[in-house]
């Protein structure tokens, strides 16, 4: 039997509606970490669904580091203002810019296939599929910036 407390834990560590936890618990069999596996596929095909949905809103995240010496501008798309303006929304892209300062990627496409910096068990491209299936919406790294104070000229 899945507990309340097995489904809040799910919950607070992916964001997920209760309801994909107490599934992905229940398909698991309480196993928290084959759950998190589930929902990681679900994530993954939950995207591919909506990847044909037009990006109307979003966000730009700068992020500094080192007393100024590194910096990265991140562009990230969404679906609508609704979740353009959710703060969740705006973590992402925050950890997006991070994550451009600290491993300079140099294209999207490479960003993608980086092991995210805050949890290495994650891509920045599984993050973003999170994120799809959090809100439902369709969200995209559009572009990004990335400025070295010991790259200047």
């Amino acid at each position: 039997m899945i507990t309340t407390e097995q489904v809040k834990e799910l919950r607070e560590r992916t964001g997920i509606s209760i309801g994909q936890c107490k599934k992905a618990l229940e398909e698991a069999n309480g196993d928290i970490t084959k759950a998190l596996e589930l929902l990681k596929e679900k994530g993954a095909e939950i995207a591919e669904k909506k990847a044909g949905r037009a990006l109307k809103a979003g966000t730009i995240s700068a992020y500094v580091h080192g007393g100024g010496a590194k910096a990265a501008l991140a562009q990230v798309y969404s679906e609508t203002d609704f979740v353009a303006k959710n703060p969740d929304f705006k973590q992402l892209a925050d950890d997006v810019a991070m994550q451009v300062a600290a491993m300079e990627p140099k294209d999207v496409a490479e960003l993608l296939t980086q092991p995210f910096i805050k949890d290495p068990s994650l891509t920045i491209d599984d993050l973003v599929k999170s994120y799809i299936q959090k809100f439902g919406e369709r969200i995209e790294i559009a572009r990004f910036a990335r400025f070295d104070l010991m790259d200047a000229s």
